[in-house]
Order: C-alpha cells, then sequence, then structure tokens
C-alpha cells in the first residue's frame, strides 16, 4: 500500500504566502487545508487504514475507489467558543483533505467497510484468497 507522498515545500510555500502574500494561489487552495494523520496496517485477512479526523462529521467524509486508488477526502468546519466571566475566545478550525492509496492487487474491493467512531476513521480492506498456480508437471 501507498501513502501520499510529504512534500516539505508546501510548508514553505503557505508559509510564505501568510507572511508576504501571494499572487498565484489556486481557486481550490482558497480554502484552508490540512493533511489528517494515518496509521496503515496489515493483517492476516485484511488491509486497515485509521484516519485521525478530529472535528469532522461522518457525514463530511467521503471515501471512493477508482482505478484501483482509494481516496479519503471531506472538509472540517468547527467552531469551539469559550466564554468565561474575564475572557472570550473563538477557534475556527476549517479546511479541505484528500489521502490517497494504491490498493494491492489482489483485495476485495466489493466488500471494503468503513466506519468512523471518536473521530477516527477505519477503513477495512480484505484480502481475497490467492489461488495458487502451481501446477506439477510430469516429466515423460
Amino acid at each position: 500500500m501507498y501513502i501520499t507522498p510529504y512534500n516539505p515545500f508546501k510548508e514553505l510555500r503557505d508559509l510564505e504566502s501568510r507572511l508576504f502574500g501571494s499572487r498565484s494561489v489556486k481557486p481550490t487552495e482558497s480554502v484552508a487545508t490540512f493533511t489528517p494523520k494515518v496509521n496503515t496496517r496489515e493483517g492476516e485477512f485484511a488491509y486497515h487504514i485509521d484516519v485521525d479526523l478530529p472535528g469532522v462529521k461522518k457525514e463530511d467524509i467521503k471515501v471512493d475507489i477508482k482505478e484501483n486508488v482509494l481516496t479519503i477526502s471531506g472538509e472540517r468546519n468547527f467552531k469551539e467558543e469559550v466564554k468565561e466571566e474575564d475572557y472570550y475566545r473563538v477557534e475556527t478550525h476549517f479546511g479541505r483533505f484528500s489521502r490517497s492509496f494504491t490498493l494491492p492487487e489482489h483485495v476485495d474491493v466489493e466488500n471494503i467497510e468503513a466506519a468512523c467512531e471518536n473521530g477516527v476513521l477505519e477503513v477495512i480492506v480484505p484480502k481475497m484468497e490467492q489461488k495458487s498456480s502451481t501446477k506439477s508437471i510430469s516429466i515423460k
């Protein structure tokens, strides 16, 4: 399974545009983006992908498969407001995300499952039984 490569220069470009402004902002980057943390593991019968999505509602998550690539995408948008006697604080967290994984050859695409609980999305990609293609040939 492949994990989306990390691009260290993206953070530098983001910092540069915040400090000095940027005229080359793409329309798709007009909303802040974030990259959720992902853990992948291989079990005996399936591959497991766990994605940390704190503050993201289940309805705002999409899991798609196209041409043997599993894509998890969505958007988070929440506002935290604290009113105390001597101060008032509002924090807003928003942004789009997308992570893609190339699936191995022998997976059961029809039975992939996804569940979201407590801010963690778990995608289970079952393996298909590989039939042995070994054949004994008699020598004459």
